[in-house]
């Protein structure tokens, strides 16, 4: 599918921004080479800007010499997702694709979602915080804690620095590990269950998708190396069960003021109730993610994906 000169003209060049300073940077190029390749495919003219730091000033200069219009963000972690490059694109006066600086921010603080959650009547699984004061771990509510249990960083993506731990005597690796990524810490209740995950695009829920990892959960490799997972599309779930999940995600997606698309990460328990984990602002961007997986199912093409949300930034 190529687009008109008319088309093309509308857009101008577009920046695809990707790699960052985030441990997440991988995978953002993969995101971004692939967008940039489905663009290009349609006739459009864009280019690669390739982040390499956090720094606002040399991220000004740089984004400057490529002279684009718009931006299609393909960042994830930290200055990607948390609302920093947002505010860059904004203070440059470039429309781009995504979730805008509040909302950016407050979805990556997976403690700060939460709470959203719970204020909209959101079920979640019960959690504890637990951070570091000058230097020193603050000890959380043992008698309170319950296992299994997850430990993971608050603001962090991709399952880095998350463990899953049965016995007591695990929890202080546990709690080492996810400091190494966040200076805060989420101790949350593991729910048994159904992984699935719900995609948002233009404020109407995609098919839902079921996760199936050939390990305990869907960790980083489980992810994003080959054969570690299964995914069923839409999910094994009744009417009501999938519509229950699809609204679910369209209430936080709209309580967090998401824009343009979003992916909400849940646990389906035994009462198949879905328990919402996470909101991810910039979910993985190649053909073979899960976005795009639902979103092929429901007739749109990875090119038009893309293109749709071009379409988003521009009409914002």
């Amino acid at each position: 599918m190529a687009l008109n000169h008319g088309m093309r003209e509308k857009f101008g060049t577009i920046g695809v921004l990707m790699g960052g300073p985030s441990s997440e940077r991988d995978i953002s190029l993969k995101s971004g080479n692939a967008v940039y390749e489905s663009l290009k495919g349609l006739g459009l003219n864009v280019v690669k800007v390739e982040i390499q730091s956090d720094d606002f000033d040399q991220n000004s200069r740089l984004i400057g010499m490529h002279n684009i219009n718009c931006a299609f963000i393909a960042l994830h972690g930290r200055y990607g997702e948390d609302g920093c490059i947002q505010e860059l694109l904004e203070a440059l006066d470039i429309p781009y694709t995504g979730s805008g600086v509040q909302a950016s921010k407050t979805a990556m603080d997976k403690i700060l979602s939460l709470e959203v959650c719970k204020k909209e009547g959101l079920d979640v699984p019960r959690y504890q915080v637990c951070q570091k004061s000058d230097g020193k771990i603050e000890p959380p509510d043992k008698s309170s804690l319950d296992f299994p249990l997850v430990v993971k960083p608050a603001a962090h993506g991709s399952s880095i620095g998350l463990s899953i731990i049965d016995t007591p005597d695990l929890f202080t690796q546990a709690l080492d590990l996810a400091f190494k990524y966040d200076g805060k810490v989420i101790l949350e209740e593991y729910i048994q269950g159904r992984e699935i995950t719900v995609g948002i695009l233009a404020q109407e829920a995609l098919p839902v998708i079921e996760i199936i990892p050939k390990k305990r959960f869907f960790d980083y490799e489980a992810k994003y190396r080959p054969g570690m997972t299964d995914y069923i599309v839409p999910a094994r779930l009744c009417g009501e069960t999938a519509q229950k999940a699809q609204d679910a995600a369209l209430r936080m997606h709209r309580a967090l003021d998401c824009f343009g698309c979003s992916r909400v990460d849940m646990i389906l328990n035994s009462q198949e109730i879905p328990y919402i984990l996470e909101l991810n602002s910039i979910p993985g961007f190649t053909e073979t993610s899960l976005l795009p997986k639902a979103a092929k199912f429901a007739g749109i093409e990875f090119s038009q994906l893309c293109l749709k949300l071009l379409e988003l930034a521009f009409n914002r």
